[in-house]
């Protein structure tokens, strides 16, 4: 499927514009590979995981430039796409949305997907493109750019980006990164990678020294796949859940008594390592839920550790090879001790919704704003246009002229129930302030609601 063509007279030229991490711009058009349906992560037989996932992609449009394209595993409804482009300023005509739900390759391909190369070459009309964007550098992605006779970015080649694959997938496991942090000095839980067979065993030793565990399979995230172990439960083996097969390794570590969570992303390449933002993860029973940037005033000690580790990492990973975006999670304990967690080598779950908030606050000229993302359970399902139109009604919605409030920025989920919000406003009291009076304008029905902005 396609949306709409792009039109060259409106392609950005080299230097107009932001990059998607907001660095310097492509000199061109790029391919926005939405390639989360890949198994960096995840294995692929896990299809609940991947479906969740997937369903994310739409954010990317918020990257997209003229003359780009998204490749996207789901639908990108045209009302989303009318309202990222009004908010970005992008003509919706200038870019193009491919949906192939069957156009990412698991990562043992040899070949691109042939649909995606001839789908992109018909929307490109035979120009060339500057680069192939992924979410995550996998063989799907290189190959693609291969055939497009183009690089991944930002590497100079497909070759340089090949080269990095071995890196890239050993660190987005949780075995590789305990092996890295180790030897980079971060403070690590007491922890044992085993195989399945030797699970119950690292179960028992553990809960015997420290009373409670949390178990992990290797390639897993957004908490997909852990759980946790009291001392009195019963357990054994065959409760494991079937993520990674009969060979898969499982993390076996010590519970921390987790105060909060906190993360920090940076990029990497020959040039050095530099931090983007950090910010406090939002959880629920380990799990992803949201973010707040910048760290809020309780973790904001934990900035220069996170900085320092992550710095460490961007070198470990470069000198493999590696260029791009990463991230660093870690938990603070109740006693104030900060304590690495894991290493996503990828574009994350904050990665693009960063980028859009840098975007928006540069249109509006409102500095550097803080922001906040989570998840609001609507009373009724909602179609995209009708959720935007409650937002406007309580005085919420993003306001470019004031470059402050909610956006919604993930498009309508698939039950029409459960959406993705950010928040952007000046500080973190007034991203507080916006959260509260949307849970519960949301809630409640149409009434207004008094905009942040009236109350401060």
């Amino acid at each position: 499927m396609t949306t709409d063509r792009p039109t060259s007279p409106g392609e950005t030229p080299p230097g107009s514009a932001a990059g998607p991490d907001g660095g310097p711009a492509p000199a061109g058009p790029l391919v926005h590979y939405a390639n989360l349906v890949s198994d960096l992560a995840v294995d692929l037989d896990e299809r609940d995981a991947l479906r969740s996932w997937a369903e994310q992609a739409p954010r990317e449009a918020w990257l997209l430039r003229p003359g780009d394209v998204l490749v996207s595993p789901v639908p990108v409804g045209e009302p989303f796409l009318e309202y990222v482009c009004g908010l970005t300023g992008v003509p919706r005509a200038s870019v193009t949305v491919l949906v192939l739900p069957g156009g990412f390759l698991s990562a043992d391909g040899t070949a691109p997907d042939r649909a995606a190369v001839e789908a992109v070459r018909a929307a490109r009309a035979g120009r060339p493109v500057a680069a192939v964007l992924p979410t995550a550098l996998d063989p799907a992605a290189i190959a693609l750019a291969d055939a497009l006779e183009t690089s991944v970015a930002p590497y100079p080649s497909v070759e340089a980006a090949g080269a990095a694959l071995g890196v890239t997938r050993l660190l987005n496991t949780k075995a590789g990164f305990r092996d890295a942090a180790r030897a980079l000095g971060m403070r690590l839980p007491d922890g044992r990678v085993r195989r399945r067979a030797g699970v119950a065993d690292a179960v028992r030793d553990l809960l015997a020294s420290h009373g409670r565990v949390v178990v992990k399979p290797d390639r897993s995230a957004g908490g997909h796949g852990l759980f946790f172990l009291p001392a009195p439960d019963p357990w054994s083996a065959d409760d494991l859940p079937p993520v990674g097969g009969a060979e898969g390794l499982w993390v076996v570590e010590e519970r921390i008594d987790v105060a909060r969570s906190v993360s920090i992303q940076l990029e990497t390449g020959p040039d050095g390592t530099r931090a983007l933002f950090s910010g406090e993860t939002r959880t629920a029973d380990g799990s992803f839920t949201g973010y707040l940037s910048p760290l809020p005033a309780p973790v904001a000690h934990t900035g220069p550790v996170l900085e320092a580790w992550g710095r460490a990492l961007g070198g470990f990973l470069a000198e493999r090879g590696y260029a791009g975006p990463f991230g660093l999670d870690a938990m603070v304990s109740a006693d104030g001790e900060v304590l690495a967690g894991e290493s996503n080598v990828r574009r994350t779950a904050t990665t693009t919704p960063r980028a859009m908030v840098a975007r928006l606050a540069a249109r509006a000229g409102s500095g550097d704003p803080a922001w906040g993302t989570g998840k609001l359970r609507a009373p009724a399902p909602y179609s995209f246009g009708e959720a935007v139109e409650r937002l406007r009604a309580g005085r919420l919605a993003y306001d470019p002229a004031r470059g402050e409030g909610v956006v919604l920025y993930a498009g309508p989920p698939p039950d029409g129930l459960t959406w993705r919000y950010a928040v952007i406003a000046e500080g973190p009291a007034a991203v507080a302030r916006y959260e509260g009076l949307l849970r519960s304008f949301w809630s409640r029905g149409s009434r207004g609601a008094t905009s942040p902005a009236r109350t401060a």
